[in-house]
């Protein structure tokens, strides 16, 4: 019944305790939205063009798999864009890239990454980034030898099922939802209050949605994550049940997932849920009525009421209603 409908289990154990989840983590990038990022806006420094900015932060981002990475370095390509080849490249999980360009060191990365070496930033400049973010836009700081030239500004469209997904999990009584990602406050605010979601935990680096997963057990025993980048992997394994998107997960994510939604439709999310507790109910009336007529055949049987073959008839005959009672599952 799940593959028919795009959502692949992959063992039994998943389907009763997907049935028994009350509080579901989403990752932000890939997963709440469409992870399709795409350079929304440039802004340099004064002295400082816009061209120079991006070719710079391609250098370094063409080392990289990350979506934001991918998106700047498809923009640097599309204005035909030819950067000078970086060295020494070094990604910091979570927080941006290092690496030297024509003998200079150069960082891109988010605020906090930035703050870490220039510790006092252009007030004015803040601002404009501050503004941006808003927006729900991701900004990443352009860095050359400790000068700051400029920020991108990366967007990315909310799914369109997402803000109903939100609402049917609510309805279906998912105790609490939390989203969880490594972009800033503000971008995650606002992505939050769009698609109803009360509970955020911005900034955070692979470990540290991992502390956020078990605090969620402590209080609510049985929470699920949802993900698809090898950031959410570790988050994944520890939730009592990962779910990755099929279509953009990451191999890592997809390997690492318990249950994948194969069309990349959150609302099949609700759907497996529903799922889930169908069986577990199937599951409780099937043990019930196989305890229940063993229990009547061993009356039948102390009392003398029962010979073989009724016995045999009736106990193979019980197990056969329990399979077709089973088999509702597929209706």
């Amino acid at each position: 019944r799940g593959a028919r409908a795009g959502i692949l289990f992959k063992n039994g154990s998943q389907i009763e305790k997907m049935g028994k989840v009350k509080a579901i983590a989403f990752d932000k990038t890939g997963t709440l939205t469409t992870g399709k990022l795409e350079v929304a806006e440039i802004v340099p420094v004064v002295g400082e063009k816009c061209d120079r900015v991006l070719k710079l932060a391609a250098a370094l981002e063409s080392h990289s798999e990350h979506p934001i990475g991918k998106a700047i370095t498809q923009a640097a390509l599309q204005k035909n864009g030819q950067w000078q080849n970086a060295s020494q490249v070094q990604a910091k999980t979570g927080l941006g890239i290092v690496g030297e360009v024509a003998g200079k060191t150069v960082k891109v990365g988010k605020t906090a990454f930035i703050r870490q070496e220039i510790p006092h930033l252009n007030p004015e400049f803040v601002r404009i980034n501050k503004r941006l973010e808003k927006q729900g836009k991701t900004v990443v700081w352009v860095v050359e030898a400790e000068k700051v030239i400029g920020s991108i500004a990366v967007a990315d469209a909310i799914r369109p099922e997402a803000g109903a997904s939100i609402e049917k999990l609510k309805q279906l009584g998912i105790e609490q939802i939390v989203l969880l990602t490594g972009d800033n406050q503000v971008t995650a605010n606002s992505v939050a209050e769009s698609l109803g979601i009360e509970m955020v935990h911005a900034e955070l680096l692979p470990e540290d949605k991992l502390t956020v997963i078990r605090q969620l057990q402590r209080k609510y025993q049985n929470v699920a994550m949802v993900g698809d980048g090898i950031n959410d992997a570790p988050a994944l394994a520890m939730a009592t049940v990962g779910i990755a998107m099929g279509g953009a997960g990451n191999d890592v994510a997809l390997e690492t997932a318990d249950v994948i939604l194969m069309s990349d439709r959150l609302e099949k999310l609700s759907q497996a849920i529903s799922l889930g507790r169908r069986a577990n109910r199937i599951i409780k009336q099937n043990i019930t009525f196989a305890l229940s007529f063993i229990f009547l055949l061993l009356i039948a049987n102390f009392t003398g009421n029962i010979n073989m073959p009724l016995g045999v008839i009736g106990h193979e005959g019980s197990t056969v209603l329990v399979i077709l009672s089973g088999l509702r599952l597929l209706l």
